[in-house]
């Protein structure tokens, strides 16, 4: 049986990992969490884990304390999530944590020739080029969690030698789908957060909201799967049902379908290439219909930008998603309205350095910068 590290257990989907290590009788290896200490102790006992992180070093300190009674190392900081991602015993990390502080972590987990199930698809999105060659070097397998690159990866499975014409990436809309700008001018961070279909952690939500994960999702996809810009299309399907779908050479469409649960895919990463029962996962598809419409770029600006960023390549991604991270913190503390985000994310991108974003000390760089940025214009009300 694989034994399993975690980088970012107290997230959604750390969480729902933990709950398919349960029902599959897995072991864990390490766990890693931000500050939720008081659920990561949980976590600790009832997995018998030997090797744990909290990224605030203060926090780290008081978990040492209350688990003076149990043997589980705790460290901190970036370097302890790196020792969790290595961690001796694992063969697979998942990579959990949300945001660009994901990278070093998971390409330490690939230095030490552990296979990636990969969520945090920034790691992809900022240093696409970096991490896939170092896997390839390793030897190391990339395994999608996110229900739509795990759904195009299933769909693969059956692809022989044959050419992919084009890749179709679902979104369920947010719970904005048809408003216009003016609709959006005074909704807030409540509003915003009560996605329709799925339960996920508060900035993956938002992301869905200005559609801005569906850019990264296109982004991610271009690495995981090697493909060009021009191969993916992004259908909103409201239902999420289809959770992605692959056309061929000869016109014919795959698609992968089920319940729109992140259970399934991650147990499918772990799991690969074997694929365990379930439970009550099962989907009906009688009385169902099914609708696939464009995405609306211009209302939704975020959107856009990403391919935009996507089609330049170089460090623009990187600067996107480090001015999004930023922007979408700002709304969350109420400090910038919606419509704000895609606008200090412009103004982010309009700076871009120059170069090939080839280092990984580039890639930090111009995520540090674009989030400067960001802070610079919010502060002198410029958007």
């Amino acid at each position: 049986m694989k034994k399993i590290s975690i980088l970012g257990s107290t997230g959604s989907i750390g969480t729902q990992t933990l709950a398919v290590c349960r029902d599959l009788g897995l072991s864990v290896a390490g766990l890693s969490a931000a500050r939720n200490i008081d659920l990561l102790e949980q976590q600790i006992r009832e997995f018998n884990v030997p090797l744990a992180s909290v990224y605030d070093e203060r926090q780290a300190e008081i978990l040492k304390g209350r688990l003076s009674d149990f043997s589980c190392t705790i460290l901190s900081g970036n370097d302890g999530n790196c020792a969790v991602a290595q961690a001796q015993d694992a063969s697979i990390v998942v990579t959990a944590m949300m945001g660009m502080i994901g990278l070093k972590p998971t390409l330490a987990a690939i230095d030490a020739g552990k296979d990636i199930a990969l969520a945090n698809k920034e790691t992809l999105v900022c240093a696409g080029q970096i991490v896939m060659k170092r896997a390839r070097e390793k030897g190391v397998r990339i395994l999608p969690v996110d229900s739509e690159h795990s759904a195009i990866f299933q769909c693969l499975q059956g692809k022989g030698g044959n050419q992919i014409k084009k890749i179709l990436l679902t979104a369920s809309g947010g719970p904005f789908f048809g408003k216009k700008i003016k609709d959006l001018e005074g909704v807030t961070a409540a509003d915003a957060l009560k996605h329709p279909n799925w339960s996920m952690g508060s900035k993956i939500t938002i992301d869905s909201a200005t559609l801005m994960n569906k850019g990264l999702e296109w982004m991610e996809a271009k690495w995981l799967f090697d493909i060009s810009d021009d191969q993916i299309e992004i259908l909103v399907h409201r239902e999420s049902i289809v959770h992605s779908a692959v056309e061929f050479s000869d016109d014919s469409i795959i698609a992968q379908m089920g319940v729109p649960s992140m259970y399934l895919p991650i147990k499918y990463a772990l799991t690969y290439p074997a694929r365990e029962p379930s439970g009550n996962f099962n989907l009906s598809l009688i009385g169902k219909t099914l609708h696939f419409e464009q995405a609306d770029e211009e209302t939704f600006a975020c959107l856009k930008l990403a391919k935009k960023a996507s089609r330049a390549g170089g460090l623009h991604p990187t600067v996107l998603n480090g001015a999004n991270e930023q922007a979408v913190a700002l709304f969350l503390q109420g400090s910038i309205p919606f419509l704000g985000i895609s606008k200090l994310v412009e103004a982010a991108l309009a700076e871009t350095p120059t170069g090939d974003g080839l280092t990984l000390d580039e890639v930090i760089d111009a995520d540090c910068r674009a989030r400067k940025k960001v802070l610079s214009v919010f502060e002198k009300g410029n958007f």
